[in-house]
């Protein structure tokens, strides 16, 4: 008998919505977004907070609470709001996708109700694995609350928990059924927190959109001063473009072996390990660019002028371009760093793919990595940093 294959094709919705204020009860969006998800007369919300945002703001969890009390007519929070603790520990433990999961059961979040997720992208990572995996995937709205979780990782599709001293290695593709950026919910992040999301930012910019990269550059000194109405600009425009990628790209869930939206991701990921996650993503991911920067600068791909605006940049937004994981080696001497290139490939099998800049603008993906070279650009960074440092010193003293 003949064998039987058909193409299933499957269209999906990705929803991202902009707003000031999301849990203020005149602000029709969150009910808009939950009631236009059809199905009963009281739509079910189950609402899951990061522990470091609920201290901050104190008032959020009645605000929640009362958010749904307004709207009783069409929504029905089922318990006060549930409080855990977010960043990257949150990841290190299936435990918490377990906890997650028994809260949906007692609750009873079925395939028409809601998971709510307030946080940052660890948190977010955790909640979205768990929506994916309950009844085979729940409806999961994300809220994130920082720069880097409202214009990267929180208006994507993945969602994970790291395993085996990887990251994320345990995880789904399932596009949440909506994102919520309410730009309100930054104004309590310390700077460091404010600070990461503008590398990813910059990263797309510098693969994607050179006009958004001149952007970053005329914002530069509003964006290292926190200005609202920049760093708006910039979260808007990030994560378009990422939405862009996932809509058009032809590989939303990584069947091939390219992640191109992960230029400078192969040295940040083992940064981050290295570091026992000290580094925050965004921190590594801004010396991952730089490396990445520096090696296409010495194989003759980059221009030195474009190279050195990518670098000035980053520095000029507030993020070191050196980190000393970056010469923690194993016990025969070599840099721990690179076993990063080997996992990068692993993670999605295949063979090594690598995005670098041919141009401000232009990422182009390459096959191989010559390890002497990655080396020398190590060390040029550390020279850069230390250059740098004694500048400062010199200034402040």
């Amino acid at each position: 008998m003949p064998g039987i294959e058909r193409t299933i094709q499957v269209s999906w919705r990705h929803q991202v919505h902009f707003t000031h204020g999301v849990f203020n009860p005149a602000n029709p969006v969150l009910r808009d977004v939950l009631v236009g998800g059809g199905g009963a007369t009281r739509r079910k919300g189950l609402v899951v907070v990061d522990e470091a945002l609920a201290k901050s703001q104190p008032g959020l969890e009645r605000a929640i609470a009362d958010y749904f009390a307004t709207h009783g007519d069409a929504l029905e929070l089922v318990r006060s709001p549930f409080v855990i603790e977010g960043g990257e520990r949150v990841k290190n433990s299936y435990f918490h996708v377990s906890e997650i999961h028994s809260q949906i059961d007692r609750y009873h979040i079925d395939r028409h109700a809601y998971l709510l997720c307030v946080g940052g992208g660890a948190l977010l990572d955790m909640v979205g694995l768990a929506a994916a995996t309950a009844h085979r995937g729940i409806r999961h709205v994300r809220i994130p609350t920082t720069t880097l979780s409202q214009d990267d990782s929180g208006v994507g599709v993945k969602n994970g928990v790291n395993a085996f001293g990887k990251k994320n290695f345990i995880g789904t593709f399932c596009p949440p059924f909506a994102v919520i950026n309410d730009f309100q919910l930054l104004a309590t992040l310390s700077a460091r927190d404010k600070r990461a999301g503008y590398v990813e930012a910059v990263k797309v910019a510098c693969i994607r959109d050179a006009e958004f990269f001149n952007a970053i550059e005329r914002d530069a000194e509003a964006l290292a001063e926190f200005e609202p109405a920049a760093m708006q600009r910039l979260i808007y425009r990030c994560a378009e473009l990422h939405l862009n990628h996932i809509a058009t790209s032809g590989d939303p869930f990584e069947f091939g072996s390219a992640r191109p939206l992960d230029f400078g991701h192969w040295a940040a990921h083992k940064l981050e390990q290295l570091s026992e996650y000290k580094l925050r993503h965004g921190e590594a991911v801004a010396i991952g660019i730089a490396l990445d920067v520096l090696y296409a600068k010495k194989i003759g791909m980059l221009d030195a002028a474009s190279a050195e605006r990518v670098m000035a940049l980053l520095e000029k937004l507030g993020f070191d371009l050196f980190a000393s994981e970056l010469l923690h080696t194993d016990s025969d001497g070599n840099l721990m760093v690179l076993t990063g290139l080997t996992e990068f490939r692993e993670h999605l099998g295949g063979e090594l793919t690598i995005t670098l800049l041919e141009a401000i603008g232009q990422g182009v993906e390459v096959h191989e990595m010559n390890l002497p070279t990655v080396v020398e650009a190590i060390h040029r960074l550390q020279e850069r940093h230390t250059a740098r440092t004694r500048k400062i010193v010199a200034v402040a003293g």
